[in-house]
């Protein structure tokens, strides 16, 4: 009976630890080892970076929904979010998750910044609250150490409380990295107009909601963040 429930964990670490498990059956193992050391859930990391690169994530990358765009005034670079764009309850979040570990693993380690597009997102747009957790526990410290500022442009009410109950009982490190942008324009302190590539619809939305003015911002000699 031992020899078997040993037998059944060896099998399960094995298949772990050559990528083979499902996002689900990797969730699962997560949570029931949390108490294992960070040098595990780091190879843990690395068995989904491994996956990130030979899978094809296509259905994911056509969205556009998550890319680079350019380098803040500091020569940091700008990972761009169009909250709109991501269908979270129609899309495999397991590939989500690979994608954006694809995408993210080479710019993280370093400085870097996010730039969250809220404009026009609705429910549809939102994951679950669980699956948000579920990323943030599996990214090593590098996303949350070198991630310098975090903007968030266009925020609701939504955003705010989930920025506040994220960050006060999930990721307190982050909380000052944290900047609530009611319009574009005030991106363009910390980030030069030639660098940010966004949708037209997100431009068209600033326009309607804020004047045409917030595209001749006044001169900012300070950052929002630095």
């Amino acid at each position: 009976m031992i020899g078997h429930v040993l037998a059944t964990h060896v099998g399960k670490r094995t298949r772990i630890l050559d990528g083979s498990f499902t996002y689900v059956e990797l969730m699962k193992h997560y949570h029931s080892s949390l108490d294992e050391s960070e040098w595990q859930k780091e190879n843990l990391y690395e068995r989904l970076l491994r996956r990130a690169k030979t899978e094809d994530l296509s259905e994911v990358s056509g969205i556009g929904c998550l890319y680079q765009s350019g380098v803040d005034r500091l020569g940091r670079p700008v990972v761009v979010f169009c909250g709109k764009w991501f269908p979270a309850h129609n899309i495999d979040l397991e590939k989500a998750l690979l994608y954006l570990i694809y995408l993210l693993d080479p710019i993280v380690k370093g400085d870097y910044v996010i730039a969250y597009f809220h404009t026009l997102t609705s429910s549809n747009n939102y994951p679950s609250l669980q699956w948000l957790k579920d990323v943030y526990s599996i990214l090593p410290y590098k996303y949350k150490k070198n991630l310098k500022a975090f903007y968030i442009v266009h925020p609701t009410f939504w955003t705010k409380m989930m920025t506040w109950w994220f960050t006060t009982f999930m990721a307190p490190a982050i909380k000052t990295k944290v900047h609530s942008l009611p319009g574009v324009e005030h991106l363009y302190s910390a980030i030069a107009k030639d660098q940010l590539e966004i949708p037209a619809y997100i431009t068209e939305y600033d326009m309607a909601t804020n004047g045409i003015h917030y595209f001749q911002p006044i001169t900012n000699t300070s950052s929002p963040a630095s």
